[in-house]
Parts: C-alpha cells; structure tokens; sequence
C-alpha cells in the first residue's frame, strides 16, 4: 500500500474538475497525485466537482478526500491512495461555492468526463457543465482575469472542438460579447485518455479492506495501463504533466484516432455479441475461442488498414489490447461496454464502416457488430434473459428495434444516429442478413459466418 507522503493541506489548488466519477479517479487525479508525489503539484491540487451522485460527495467527505486506486492484473493487486483532490463540491447543491471556485483566479485548468451528453446539456441550467464553464468564465471576465484552459478528457471525437463549440454557444445565449471573449481568448486543447476503469462493487470494497486493511467507501479498480496525450495548447499556463508520463502534442488526433477505431470498436463489438453469447465479463468474452478470433480479425484485416499510416506498429498495439481486454483480474462487465451505444456505436462503428465504404473495402465484421447492437436494442437475449439498456434515448431506439424485429429498416432510418448510412441498400441488406442469422442459429453461428473460414473454430 502506497500513500501520501505530501502535506496535501500545503497544496494550492489550482484545477477543477468537473464530474468526478471512477474514470477520473483512476486517470487523471492519479498523475496530479504523481506530480505531487514528486513535489510539483503545488498550485495544481484538484477541487472535484460531482454533477449527478451525492454518494460521492458523502463518500469523499467522510475520508477528507481520500480514496484508494488499485491496480489488478495477473501478478496481484497493488493500491494506492490518492490524496490530491483537496475539496469536493456537489454542484445541485453548492452552485454558487462551484462557480466561486472557477471563477477563483488560482484556476488555471478545469478538466471534464461529463460523457458525450454533457456537451449536449442545456447550457442555461446553471449547475450543468456547460452552464458552470459560462458563469464561471463570465464572472472571470468581469473581474479583468484571464479565462482558464478547458481540457476535455471524454471519450469523443474532437474533444476539444466540441468543448469549444458547446461553450461558445452557451455563453452566446447570455451575452455575444462574453462569447467572443472566451473564443478569443480561452483554450480547450483536445486530449486522448486510455484506462480500463470497472465499477466499483461491493466485493471490490470488501477485497480493499481485507487484503489492504483499508475501509474505502468507494475505492477504485483499474488495470496497470495508462495513457493520457494532451494537445499544447493552454492559455494560463500548463502543468508539469509531462514529468509523470503525459505526452504533449500539437495535434491529438492520430492518437485518439487509433484508440477509438481499435480499442472502443472492439469494446462495442464484444459488448453487444458477448452479452447475446450469454458471457458476463469483457475477459470471458474476448477468452471465447470463437469471439477472441472475431475481435482479432475485426481489429487486423477490417480496421487496421483504413487507418493513416503512422509510426505505430498497429499490429502490435491490436495485440496490446487484446491482452488488456483479457485481464481477468480487472474484472470489467460488458454491460458497462454496452452503455451509451447511440453515441458509441456512431463513433467507433459507422465511422470506419464509411471509411471501408469509401475506400472500396469489405466490412463484414464491422456490419455484424452493428447488427449485434440492433439486436441487443430489444432488451432480451435469445433465451430471454433480460440485457441492461443504459442510454438515454433507450426508449426511442428500443421501440424501433422491437417493431421492425429481424427487418433493421425502422431502426437504420434513425438519422441521428445512422445518418445517411443508414438509407444505403447494401448496408440495409447486410445489417438485415446478420440479424436473420442471429434469428436462425444464435450469435455464435452468426459469428463463424463471418470470420475467414481458414479459421478453424468450434462453434459448439
């Protein structure tokens, strides 16, 4: 057990972050923790902000901000605790304390996992993301400070951009002066963020205080890897997280390119098909002899090669992944990867289906794991058991999904999420031809239909 050795009430806060969930407490908080191990997180000590849990803020509370971070693979389990998130504020109830904090000219940086919904929020509720970012910005203007850097680490293409955008836009609603303002004179540097990060359950607390003889009211489970790419573009000076493994670069995209195309299209794949195969777990799934050579063949011959060359060894960062997905240790559940597929399935799915498409390339593997997701919509497995549905336009998506059955048409002409994808015949037919498969013979058979058929895998 690691702890802090730092005099965390000597810190200086000067980050706040917004939506502090177990991603960020796995992620970020652990290299701002690194930093001020190392005696540099002087003036970059974290305030966390929730937006929807009170539990966390009562969980926080009760152990000064404390919590452990352990990380689990086949060698054993090591923790840690985190001690630099140094007050924690519950925006529905202390908006005021939250927008005082942004507006604080001690912030420099706010960092943000608000999921890809969040940027989407109506920016005139004032304890929503967006609505805190404007206040907090507008009261900075007011006073004659410079605005903080926004630093989105949300899993979502163009991060940045889209926090700009969604910032600007709000801010436009209050005032278009403020908005040019912040425009001109803000920053929101797009970043790549890259952690296994299961949900907490009750036996993962029971294991913290039994093996570590720590009582955590929500401790942390993560894998070893971590990864964290940052575009340089600050506005108020930026954090020495380049000494603890942070890679600054001018442009993000070909990162969080290869990680949304190989590891998040693999997680939506197994996701769906695993959970229709009856696996719980994204390491059974990806164990299955018959999946683990899908997610292999998905990854090398379908994805791969619709990527820009880039000094990266694809095959060998494919290969990486596949190893992260089959820690057993971590435990992750595939209902977790299931989660929010009207926004992940259009980004780490249809996206590289149109690039196959404009590149004259075949995208069986791809269009099945669409196919999965269709079916996965009407909320039962084969053999009836129940799958959970977690996204917020569930109730849209489900009714398309149940009414058209093993015709995908009504569920494909969704255009905000299928776009212009989804009136392409082709596409309809293929969508279609897997889930009568499905239908026929389970997702199995469905699968050992589509994988190269040199490849000799029992179906059983």
């Amino acid at each position: 057990m690691s702890i802090p050795t730092y005099d965390r009430w000597a810190l200086r806060r000067g980050v706040v972050h917004i939506s502090v969930g177990s991603f960020h407490r796995s992620h970020q908080a652990v290299y701002f923790d690194d930093l001020a191990r190392q005696g540099l997180a002087d003036g970059w000590a974290l305030t966390g902000v929730g937006l929807h849990r009170r539990a966390m803020k009562e969980a926080l509370a009760a152990q000064d901000g404390l919590y452990t971070v352990v990380e689990r693979d086949s060698d054993g389990d090591r923790a840690r605790v985190v001690g630099v998130i140094t007050r924690y504020l519950f925006a529905a109830e202390e908006t005021a304390a939250v927008i005082g904090a942004l507006a604080d000219p001690s912030t420099r940086l706010v960092t943000l996992t608000i999921t890809a919904q969040g940027y989407r929020a109506d920016p005139r509720d004032p304890s929503s993301a967006v609505g805190l970012l404007v206040a907090g910005l507008e009261r900075r203007r007011r006073a004659g400070q410079r605005p903080f850097t926004v630093l989105s680490c949300d899993n979502v293409p163009g991060n940045g951009p889209l926090t700009r955008d969604a910032v600007v836009s709000g801010a436009a609603l209050h005032d278009p002066a403020l908005a040019r303002w912040i425009d001109e004179h803000g920053a929101f540097p797009s970043s790549m963020v890259d952690r296994i990060t299961p949900s907490t359950s009750d036996d993962d607390r029971r294991m913290v205080e039994r093996t570590f003889g720590v009582r955590d009211r929500w401790p942390v489970m993560t894998e070893p890897f971590s990864q964290w790419v940052v575009e340089d573009a600050f506005c108020d000076g930026r954090p020495p997280l380049d000494a603890v493994g942070v890679q600054f670069v001018d442009d993000v995209r070909p990162y969080a390119l290869l990680k949304t195309r190989l590891l998040n299209a693999a997680h939506c794949a197994l996701g769906y098909l695993g959970s229709l195969a009856g696996h719980v777990h994204v390491h059974d799934a990806i164990g299955d002899e018959l999946l683990g050579a899908y997610a292999a063949h998905l990854m090398d011959a379908e994805i791969a090669p619709l990527l820009p060359p880039a000094d990266t060894d694809l095959a060998a960062y494919a290969a990486t992944l596949r190893g992260r997905l089959a820690n057993a240790a971590v435990g992750d559940r595939l209902e977790r990867l299931c989660r929010n597929g009207s926004a992940k399935v259009p980004a780490h799915l249809l996206s590289s289906i149109r690039d196959a498409r404009a590149a004259g390339r075949p995208h069986p593997l791809l269009t099945l794991a669409v196919a999965a997701w269709c079916r996965y919509l009407r909320g039962t497995a084969q053999d009836g058991r129940p799958l959970v549905l977690d996204d917020p336009h569930a109730a849209r998506l489900q009714a398309l999904a149940r009414a058209g059955g093993d015709d995908p048409r009504l569920l494909l002409a969704d255009e905000a999420t299928f776009g212009s994808l989804g009136r392409c015949p082709r596409f309809r037919q293929a969508v279609a031809h897997d889930l009568r498969l499905m239908a026929a013979g389970g997702v199995r058979s469905a699968v050992a239909h589509r994988i190269p058929h040199d490849l000799e895998i029992a179906t059983a």
